[in-house]
This record gives structure tokens, C-alpha cells and sequence, in this order.
């Protein structure tokens, strides 16, 4: 059965016309005043992907102040899956702010907070006994996560991988790889961090699951030892690594070993997390049953949330006060977080991420059938994406990835550039898209090919 999108009016927010249309030039006038002004007001370090002024956003588009109506392929990097001012969470966001706004989940405690934590230990792989811990942002619970599981193991030594994101905090910029602009003159970084080979099957010449696997666990026991591991952390899919999806095998491989010696499998599921790839996470794709997982972006509907939900006996471990945060599980935050949840049961969305994944997966393999300049399209559910390259050597072509990415956005696309060589474009839409919109933002993306 072929699954109607849901529309911006009953899922994704405000009743927007879903078009394309530009009314001028990106940016315009007004958003160009605002550029301006922060350019005067905001540091510089903090960039835009696209220079607009958003006034709304719903369904599968973001409206700016010039009246320019752009298809939105990058859901403000994955977080609007239920889509921009979903009614389930404006309903619930309002009805919590109604009753209060804070008061500190460590000092007076709330109901929202708990359902949340009922919920994720609910969802997340497994049928063990699970504890979640609420957060603000993904980086903290991946902080939060390392800090766990070196307290129940008693060791300090934490292993990521090649082409890892993991956050921007200082010791996840230990567990980011990319230099540029995650980590460069920002150190000295936390220190026992390890990096481990990754599964990358377009770069790995053939290597299979099992034997990217062997490579990884044979670095780790000879440059780290098992005996000084607390910790590995992966992203089932990696976000700004460039989507890149191990080959089949690698994963449950890594799990094993971990299981084996004591070390405590964490599973980023930040981007990938909240039926993103067409499933709840990403993990279940490969059958994986993670220790830990960590949570945010997608939970929340646009709310600052994040979790880490993990094995009761690992998250019990810490010490009473020794996790929290002034803001960590806010009320309105979790209000939120429930109703969208809600959402992705009830209207359809897990599946509407498989029938998006249908559509990119095929539209960007029709075109890299025509266009060699597209070395691998991958990706699962409304999370794929499509690497550049030069055909006759295949090195990555970033120039070409930036001139793409910036044709869209003159036309009324929005796309997000990723990877570590800088060459990587990937699809986020929200889950709430229509498949006419998806469609013609990818009818850009074939123009824009033509004229690079």
C-alpha cells in the first residue's frame, strides 16, 4: 500500500503552500538586513548554511522574509522530522507552559521528564532492564555517556572512529575526527581518546564487514588493550562523516568483541536516531542490541532534548547527583518530546522515512547512471546522500559539492554539505515532505549537476 505524505496542515505545522517560489533573488532585501546585522552581532564562528531570514516553516518547505518559498531538504540538520510547528507539539508545548516553565528536574521533579525516560526505555533496542538520563544537546549526552561508561567499567580509555562527529564540546572534539572546522586551534583535547578504522565501502577497496571489523578490533587490542577500554562509540550511520553506512557485519562484529571484553558498545544515534533511516534507530538495521544509546535532534520536534538510555547496571552506576543539569530535561522540552514521539507512531512517519528513502535512493542512482561526477549514492530511509568525486580518479571533489550546494540554495533548495574531504551532499527532509516537493528539489540538484 502506497502511503499518502501527511501535510503541512495536519503534521508538519502551519498551513503553508507547499511550493517552490522565489519572489527574489536569495537573499533578498530583508534577509540581507539581517545578515548584516549579524554580521555586527553574532561571533563569527557561528556560520549559516543558506543567508535567509525564516519567518515560517511547515510540511516540506521554509518561508523567508522577501516571501521566498524554499524546499527543505536539510530539516535544520534532522531535527524537524515531525516537521516545523507540528500541532501535536504546539498543543503540548502550550499546555506545559500554561502550567510552568522550569523548575529544575534534580531539585522538584515532574511527571514529562519520567514519561520520557518510560518512553526511550520503551523504544530502544533490547528487553533488558534500561535507566535513561535526560540532556540538552547531543554533545552533552555523548559526554554524558563516556562519563558513565568509565565509572562502571573503572576505565578510562574511549575508542571513536575515522570520519566521526560526535559534537563540538572539548572532549567530544577529541572524538570528532574532522579538523576543519570541528577541531582546528581549539585543543589541547580530553585525553584517552583513540581512533579506530572505519567501515567505508566505497574508500575500502572490497573489504567486507567482517574483515573492516578484524582491522578495527586488531588496532584497538594492540594500540589500546581491551584491559585499559572503557568505551566505543559509533554512529550506526555517520552524520557529517559523509552518511556513510558500514558494510554489513562490521557493527554486529564490533558489539561482539565489546561484550567480550568488558567494553561498553555506545551507539550515537543523534542524526540517526527517531525514525530517520525508517526505522526507530538506526542500530536495528543490523540487529544490534547497543549497552548505551544517545539521543537528540529528532526527539523533540525542535526542542533542545537529548538521552542517554542504556543497561540499568551500567546507567545505576553513577553516584546520585553526579548526572543532571540546571535545564537537562526541561518540562517543556519533554512535553515536547512526547507528542512528537506520538507522532512518529501515529501518523505514519516511520514509514513515510522508507517511502522518502525510495524515492531519493532511486532519483540520485538514475542520476548517477548518467553523471559520473556522483561516485556513491547510500544512505537508509530520509537519510541519504550522494558523494562527488573526479571521475577519472575518483578524489573527492569538493569545489564541485560547494558550487552544487550553492545552486540549490539560489534556487530555492536547501541541501547540507558534509564529509571529511568536504564533497559529500546530503537529504534530510522532513518526514512531513511531499513526494512532489522531494521530487522537484531533486530536479534542482540534476540542473545544478548540468551546469557545474
Amino acid at each position: 500500500m502506497t502511503l499518502v505524505a501527511p501535510t503541512a496542515t495536519t503534521v508538519g505545522g502551519p498551513a503553508l503552500p507547499q511550493e517552490r517560489r522565489l519572489v527574489t533573488s536569495i537573499p533578498g532585501p530583508r534577509s540581507q538586513e539581517l545578515m548584516a546585522r549579524k554580521a555586527e552581532a553574532v561571533a563569527a564562528g557561528v556560520g549559516t548554511t543558506i543567508p535567509v531570514s525564516v519567518v515560517a516553516a511547515g510540511g516540506g518547505v521554509i518561508v523567508d522574509a522577501d516571501g521566498n518559498s524554499i524546499i527543505d531538504l536539510g530539516s535544520g540538520i534532522a531535527v524537524t522530522g515531525v516537521g516545523n510547528s507540528n500541532p501535536r507539539v504546539v498543543e503540548a508545548v502550550t499546555a506545559q507552559l500554561n502550567a510552568f516553565t522550569h523548575t529544575c528536574f534534580t531539585v522538584a521533579p515532574y511527571d514529562g521528564y519520567v514519561s520520557v525516560a518510560e518512553k526511550l526505555n520503551e523504544l530502544t533496542p533490547g528487553d533488558h532492564a534500561k535507566r535513561s538520563a535526560l540532556f540538552n544537546s547531543g554533545a552533552e549526552a555523548v559526554e554524558n555517556a563516556v562519563k558513565i561508561a568509565r565509572h562502571y567499567t573503572k576505565k578510562q580509555a574511549v575508542v571513536a572512529f575515522d570520519h566521526a562527529y560526535h559534537g563540538r564540546t572539548n572532549l567530544t572534539m577529541g572524538l570528532t575526527a574532522k579538523n576543519i572546522p570541528y577541531k582546528s586551534g581549539f585543543g589541547p583535547f580530553a585525553p584517552e581518546v583513540y581512533r579506530a578504522p572505519l567501515s567505508y565501502p566505497f574508500r575500502d577497496g572490497g573489504l567486507s564487514g567482517a574483515e573492516a571489523a578484524a582491522r578495527a578490533i586488531l588496532q584497538i587490542e594492540k594500540q589500546v588493550g581491551a584491559e585499559n577500554l572503557a568505551a566505543i562509540i559509533i554512529e550506526p550511520i555517520q552524520g557529517e562523516g559523509g552518511f556513510i553506512v558500514p558494510a554489513p557485519g562490521f557493527l554486529p562484529a564490533l558489539v561482539k568483541w565489546a561484550n567480550e571484553n568488558d567494553v561498553v558498545f555506545i551507539a550515537d544515534e543523534v542524526q540517526t536516531g527517531f525514525g530517520r533511516t525508517g526505522a526507530w534507530f538506526a542500530s536495528e538495521h543490523e540487529g544490534i542490541v547497543p549497552d548505551v544509546i544517545v539521543t537528540a535532534k529528532g526527539i523533540a520536534g525542535g526542542l533542545p532534548l537529548s538521552a542517554v538510555t542504556g543497561r540499568a547496571e551500567i546507567m545505576d552506576s553513577a553516584m546520585a547527583g553526579g548526572l543532571g543539569g540546571t535545564y537537562a530535561g526541561s518540562p517543556i522540552a519533554c512535553a515536547a518530546a512526547l507528542a512528537a514521539i506520538e507522532s512518529y507512531r501515529e501518523d505514519g512517519l516511520i514509514e513515510r522515512a522508507r517511502e522518502i528513502g525510495t524515492v531519493l535512493i532511486g532519483r540520485l542512482n538514475a542520476l548517477r547512471t548518467a553523471d559520473a561526477r556522483i561516485g556513491d549514492v547510500r544512505g537508509r530511509g530520509a537519510m541519504v546522500a550522494i558523494e562527488l568525486v573526479d571521475p577519472a580518479t575518483g578524489a573527492p571533489d569538493a569545489a564541485l559539492t560547494g558550487k552544487l550546494a550553492a545552486y540549490a540554495a539560489q534556487h530555492g533548495v536547501l541541501v547540507l554539505t558534509c564529509g571529511t574531504y568536504g564533497n559529500v551532499i546530503r537529504f534530510l527532509p522532513p518526514l512531513t515532505i511531499s513526494d512532489e516537493l522531494l521530487i522537484e528539489g531533486l530536479g534542482v540538484i540534476a540542473e545544478g549537476l548540468k551546469q557545474a
